[in-house]
């Protein structure tokens, strides 16, 4: 069974230990402040629960507080948003977040899906194939005449 799971890479927990460094200095000059550790935890326990995990029955979109599980059946269109973000249209118009998903990661998807999500990079290159034939044969014709 073909699974494909995407995630935040692991060097964005570089930026938590990074900004648990910047917090020390001001979270100890008062009692209380030491509260301020929540951030980089809560950034680091973002980082390392959103994933996406695609396999040829369904995608399994896992969130910081939530999970949805998506039948491809379910699944209506894949919809382009913002920076290159990914979310998965359901029938009833009903948008479902794909976390880690980018524009990128289309040829990735449409292999795992088994062609449920078309790979706009073979489209392409369908097309450029299929120009130079029709001018080797449009040349063929002009010549016979």
């Amino acid at each position: 069974m073909k699974k494909l799971v995407f995630r935040i890479p692991a060097t964005a927990l570089l930026a938590a230990g990074l900004i648990a460094i910047c917090v020390t200095p001001v979270a100890w000059l008062a009692p209380g402040m030491q509260a301020l550790y929540v951030l980089p935890l809560g950034y680091a326990y973002w980082v390392l629960r959103n994933r996406t995990t695609v396999t040829e029955e369904q995608i399994v979109a896992r969130g910081a507080f939530g999970t949805t599980t998506l039948k491809w059946s379910e699944v209506k269109s894949i919809r382009l948003v913002q920076k290159g973000w990914l979310r998965a249209v359901k029938e009833d118009a009903s948008e479902v977040t794909l976390p880690a998903v980018r524009f990128m990661h289309l040829p990735a998807l449409s292999l795992v899906s088994g062609g449920r999500v078309p790979d706009p990079t073979v489209q392409e290159e369908e097309a450029v194939a299929e120009e130079p034939a029709e001018d080797a044969a449009e040349e063929v014709v002009e010549s016979e005449k």
